[in-house]
């Protein structure tokens, strides 16, 4: 039960820094404008930093706490009277401030008869600095000398054209060939999403240009030339993808040249010839921190579309939420999905009080495949396991041992978030999933996770400490009964590997692994997925997100790789250290510049470069309740990506592509203020 909103109550947060021996403090003022008291009240905050709760609270104890929600009580009788504030002082937490948008992003009382107020919250500020706060993408403008007379983003490797032709009305698409056909109906599909009123495709136009797409022998899946005649535009391609992406090509020149008539052309003679470095070319978003609604997906979508990326990968669990229909497990969405006061789910991550959240139903979900097919674009689902399964757990509590004692706990900081690998529901209930999902996904490549296994996982469960025991003997047993109640604070703190969870996670994916082979899946893991060698490397493929030199290690020993570094592709990371710039810091900042000349694969050997299935970019959602948020820290570094994806290294440049990335597409059209 909800209260109005009363505007007279609000929450500042400033984060003061360590400095000259002096703690650091996270300071939490709720000041009452209002003409009345209030008492008897507790005070809920959420967003993506954690406070921890072994630590020192001045002005408040800690009631409850779950990963980035607490719940303080001020001291006992404490009335706040018109015009007086109530200060917090919070000297730990997980991990210390560096951006604004790691303080709080949503914040609400709960008063004593179970209603709740939700509160306005002003972004944190911090000590260190008085610089305004950066939302929207970085501007990118076309300069009136581009160093290209085309704009084709990725670049090409083959391209040779000459002189400007009247750019025409539009295009009248021509194809008889099942696949050019089917590449024609996709790309006028993708224009009327993304620039419906510009009016690329248009058969019935007066000055309108025949474009031919003709089948012809000796390209790859994915290649295509685009050549020009006096009167007539040429697509050659042996493959649906290889007209798609010519008509993207050619969609991408006539752009330039109607938005910039001054400094690009159409050309009128010459040819593109072209086709992508590497296979893989991806974008992973996390929509249980944060929900994105169908629309969101599909338009951006479109937009890895727009930029030849074609993989996206769907994460649609993890701790926060479960975010996809099973119809056999009604509860992972009757629970899992929604957030809020009162809920098994707390407000997270700035949720408000008032139920929210969502799912994506079957019938939505086969429409977005759908689409993504005919952009060229195929979809891989995670299901996050045996880790990050809080929300899971919530719904099917069948899956813990029920005579686990104690807690460990995740680097997010939920207790006893793994499925348990010893219980044969565990088997029973993941299967039956994995079904449902093979039903909605024909990509037949399903991601089961398999990151951040915390190392004290299933120490307190005498099932597991049973299996563990006959796999690894008493000395690995006794050791790993000990590590209960271990918490850790950073990604990466603990590597299990060689640990009695490791022992148990690797018997895990082998049989999650066998399960989807013979369903005809391929299994795709984080990195973490390699721990014990358990899992078949000819049907799998893993995700390297520490760093290149990881990656490489893992090729070498013969797992094929998609390379995503979070130093440099995890695009939740701020584009630099500065406390003005949102998103988050803790495996590093890389801006625009950075990721477009980051090498992937440096160091590799020829042999390891043998195992590269290509990159992906990663968007990890805690920062992302402001949606300026989302457009500045994912774009243009998603088209940087794809460049380096795409584009044959010797034919990069940045000063090419810093004058084209203002004409690529936004998911939200935010744009920096200046």
């Amino acid at each position: 039960m909800s209260a109005p909103r009363l505007l007279a109550l609000r929450l500042e947060t400033l984060w003061e820094p360590p400095s000259d021996g002096k703690d650091l403090s996270y300071i939490l003022c709720l000041k009452n404008s209002g003409a009345e008291p209030i008492s008897g009240f507790a005070l809920c905050v959420s967003g993506p930093g954690r406070v921890d709760p072994a630590g020192r609270v001045e002005g408040a104890t800690i009631a409850r706490r779950l990963s980035n929600f607490t719940e303080f009580h001020p001291p006992a009788g404490f009335v706040l009277g018109s015009g007086e504030t109530w200060t917090i002082a919070v000297h730990a937490l997980s991990w210390n401030f560096r951006h604004w948008t790691d303080g709080a992003t949503s914040a609400y009382l709960v008063l004593a008869d179970g209603r709740t107020i939700s509160l306005g919250v002003e972004p944190t500020r911090s000590t260190a600095s008085n610089a305004p706060l950066k939302r929207g993408a970085e501007l990118y403008p076309v300069p009136a000398n581009a160093p290209v007379k085309v704009s084709i983003i990725p670049w090409p490797n083959h391209v040779a054209v000459s002189s400007r032709r009247p750019l025409p009305a539009g295009f009248s698409l021509q194809a008889h060939d099942p696949e050019a056909k089917a590449a024609a109906r996709g790309f006028t599909a993708l224009v009327e999403h993304l620039f419906a009123v510009e009016g690329i495709v248009r058969p019935e136009a007066e000055g309108a240009v025949p474009v031919a797409l003709k089948k012809a022998a000796g390209f790859g899946p994915e290649a295509y030339r685009l050549s020009f005649e006096a009167e007539t535009i040429t697509i050659e391609a042996s493959s649906q993808g290889g007209f798609f992406y010519g008509l993207v090509t050619l969609g991408h020149i006539w752009r330039g040249a109607r938005l910039h008539p001054q400094v690009f052309q159409f050309p009128a003679r010459g040819e593109i010839v072209d086709e992508p470095s590497m296979g893989w070319r991806g974008l992973h978003l996390d929509v249980a921190r944060q929900f994105y609604a169908a629309a969101e997906i599909r338009k951006l979508v479109a937009i890895l579309a727009w930029n030849k990326l074609n993989r996206f990968h769907w994460h649609l669990s993890d701790d926060e939420a479960w975010r996809v229909e099973i119809d056999a497990y009604p509860a992972l969405t009757q629970i899992g999905a929604w957030r809020g006061h009162g809920l098994a789910v707390p407000p997270l991550l700035g949720s408000s009080p008032a139920r929210s959240g969502g799912y994506y139903t079957k019938s939505v979900i086969r429409e977005i495949v759908a689409s993504a097919q005919g952009f060229g674009v195929e979809i891989v689902p995670e299901i996050d396991m045996p880790g990050h399964c809080h929300a899971m757990q919530l719904a099917i509590p069948e899956l813990r041992d029920p005579d686990e004692l104690g807690s460990y706990y995740s680097v997010q900081g939920f207790p006893d978030n793994c499925i348990n690998p010893a219980l044969e529901k565990t088997y029973e209930v993941v299967e039956t999933i994995l079904d449902e999902l093979i039903d909605l996904f024909p990509f037949k490549t399903i991601h089961i996770g398999a990151d951040e296994v915390p190392v004290g996982a299933w120490s307190g469960s005498p099932i597991a400490l049973e299996r563990l025991r006959a796999f690894a003997g008493d000395a690995v047993t006794d050791r790993h009964a000990k590590r209960l109640n271990v918490i850790t604070n950073k990604h990466g703190a603990d590597d299990i590997d060689g640990s009695g969870a490791a022992i148990l996670q690797a018997e895990f994916l082998e049989r999650i692994q066998r399960f989807l082979a013979r369903r005809g899946c391929v299994t795709g893991g984080w990195e973490e997925a390699a721990h014990g060698d358990r899992i078949d490397k000819a049907n799998s493929y893993l995700c390297g997100w520490r760093n290149v030199e990881v990656s490489a290690g893992l090729a070498e020993r013969g797992y094929e790789m998609v390379v995503c570094p979070g130093q440099v592709y995890y695009l939740d990371m701020a584009l630099r250290p500065d406390w003005d710039e949102p998103g988050a810091s803790w495996a590093g900042n890389s801006d625009t510049e950075t990721l477009y000349g980051f090498d992937p694969v440096q160091g590799w050997t020829e042999a390891q470069k043998e195992k590269l299935r290509g990159i992906q970019a990663c968007i990890w959602s805690e920062p992302m309740t402001d949606r300026a948020v989302f457009d500045r820290l994912v774009f243009p570094r998603l088209s940087a990506l794809a460049e380096t994806g795409w584009t044959k290294p010797s034919s990069k440049s940045w000063e090419r592509f810093r004058a084209l990335a203002g004409l690529m597409p936004l998911l939200y059209g935010q744009l920096q203020q200046s």
